[in-house]
């Protein structure tokens, strides 16, 4: 028979155990049913992010092919990158930077102007204009070998020569996908016109949350324009949103590599001309599937990772509150 305690049908031994315990524990089992639910996500968070970083970050510290026991080197990796890697120096750091400073603000802004512009249409053909616009994201790997090679193709079949060639801005065609004066430009094109992700979506589910009658206090307070009705009152309402768009917009453009390898297979090139789309990412994947220089090709990784997070936090320091930090 149990005994009742004041309290209901406890019997009165069955918290004293967890009050013995340390205070994280306790805590812990007091909240056991909380991290019941989020043990799915923890979990794969886990195996997915936490477990490939640290993996990452211990095997930059040694000598590994994949095939023989790793050996111990130090800071040998890094010390070669920042003394002996040139192309990496010379190439892959420049070519990233330009390519992040252009696609990432400019995809960002063109995001968010795009999804304005939606938001201002009837909601009955507000869905086909955000399909329209999300779909190139989706189907970027496959719209690009099919339509962007034929697009910028260097003879006179090609789309854009053809029509430089027709108005006499050219004299003869250009070969924009062999040329490393015109490569990157190309890339950069391509990747804003696949930049809509969920990045825009974000955006756009925010702004159609804000609240109309804080547009309608806004023209009493003496907002007069569109342009002051953004910046005083659609961005601070869509903060969440902003700082989500800007996040997933750095680390799309810093991990955008495949962009330039497509381009360079698609006219029968091993790398992009001249190394001049040559990015962090290819440089990771040259060494780690190619050379198969495990450990180098971590201390690339970590060194990117270190510039996304810098990337990230600066981008919280734009858009996020005390409160999210």
């Amino acid at each position: 028979m149990r005994l009742k305690t004041a309290e209901g049908s406890r019997t009165p031994g069955a918290d004293i155990a967890p009050s013995r315990w340390p205070g994280w524990l306790a805590s812990l089992w007091k909240h056991r049913v909380s991290y019941l639910f989020i043990a799915p996500f923890m979990i794969s968070f886990i195996i997915f992010i936490v477990i490939p970083v640290v993996a990452a970050i211990v095997l930059s510290f040694f000598t590994f092919n994949a095939v023989s026991a790793p050996r111990f080197s130090g800071w040998d990796n890094y010390l070669a990158i920042v003394s002996q890697d040139w192309i990496f120096l010379q190439y892959a750091i420049p070519n990233t930077f330009k390519f992040a400073i252009i696609v990432g603000p400019g995809g960002y802004a063109l995001s968010f102007f795009l999804a304005w512009l939606i938001n201002q249409l009837p909601k009955k053909i507000r869905d086909y204009f955000t399909l329209a616009i999300y779909a190139p994201s989706l189907a970027g790997g496959v719209a690009m070998v099919v339509v962007w090679v034929v697009l910028f193709s260097g003879d006179r079949v090609g789309y854009l020569n053809n029509l430089l060639l027709s108005f006499g801005i050219i004299d003869t065609p250009q070969l924009w996908l062999k040329d490393p004066r015109w490569f990157m430009n190309v890339m950069i094109v391509i990747s804003l016109w696949s930049s809509m992700g969920v990045g825009f979506l974000a955006m756009l589910a925010g702004l159609q949350t804000v609240n109309e009658e804080m547009l309608e206090a806004g023209a009493i307070d003496g907002i007069s324009n569109r342009l002051q009705e953004i910046f005083y009152i659609i961005i601070p309402a869509i903060k969440p949103q902003m700082l989500f768009g800007a996040i997933m917009a750095v680390v799309g453009t810093l991990k955008a590599g495949m962009i330039g390898a497509m381009l360079a297979q698609s006219t029968g090139q091993k790398i992009t001309p001249q190394y001049s789309g040559h990015l962090i990412i290819n440089h990771i994947d040259d060494f780690a599937f190619i050379r198969y220089e495990i450990g180098y090709a971590a201390a690339l990784s970590v060194i990117l990772l270190a510039v996304m997070y810098g990337a990230s936090k600066f981008s919280m320091r734009i858009f996020g509150s005390k409160g999210d930090e």
